[in-house]
């Protein structure tokens, strides 16, 4: 199932879906968001289909287009997903990805973490909980990039001596 961020009605996969605005009662752990800008259309559109296989709903933020977009919006789009509880993870790309997470760490709701390998998108969830994984798709192949979102979405926050630091996180002196 695909849920476009507007709420509306969608072909998607030869079904019909109607799309209701969720609550974070309704939302299912396999719920994830994603964005990207320009750049990175190519790149979500094998992870999102890589998804959809594995049974995930998908709130898509865009853009589905090549037109030449700002990142910051999209990274910001996330964040409100996000703060509104229509997702509690979420994927970002652009094209190196380092501006989409900085747009998107603006926001204390947020931690985004750029991944380049497995092991960055496993200690990303482990220590920091990290709810956002963002690739730069001039960055990183497609196969890496689908290996580094399962790490990610199969990954648990270790708790412990970590939570006192992740806390930190959401509240700066």
């Amino acid at each position: 199932m695909c849920v476009l961020a507007s709420g509306v009605q969608i072909w998607y996969r030869m079904a019909f879906v109607n799309i209701s605005s969720g609550s974070k009662s309704d939302m299912s752990d396999r719920t994830v968001a994603f964005a990207c800008d320009h750049a990175g259309l190519p790149l979500k559109t094998a992870l999102l289909e890589e998804l959809t296989e594995r049974g995930y709903e998908i709130v898509d933020l865009g853009t589905n287009s090549a037109d030449s977009v700002d990142y910051p919006d999209f990274g910001f789009a996330m964040a409100k997903a996000l703060e509104e509880g229509r997702a509690e993870t979420g994927v970002l790309v652009c094209g190196s990805g380092i501006g989409i997470s900085i747009a998107a760490n603006r926001y204390p709701s947020v931690r985004a973490a750029l991944v380049h390998d497995a092991l960055g998108a496993r200690m990303c969830r482990q220590h920091n909980d990290a709810n956002v994984v963002c690739f730069g798709s001039r960055m990183i192949g497609e196969d890496t990039a689908k290996d580094c979102l399962d790490v990610f979405l199969d990954t648990e926050f270790e708790g412990g001596r970590h939570a006192r630091r992740v806390g930190k996180l959401s509240s700066p002196v």
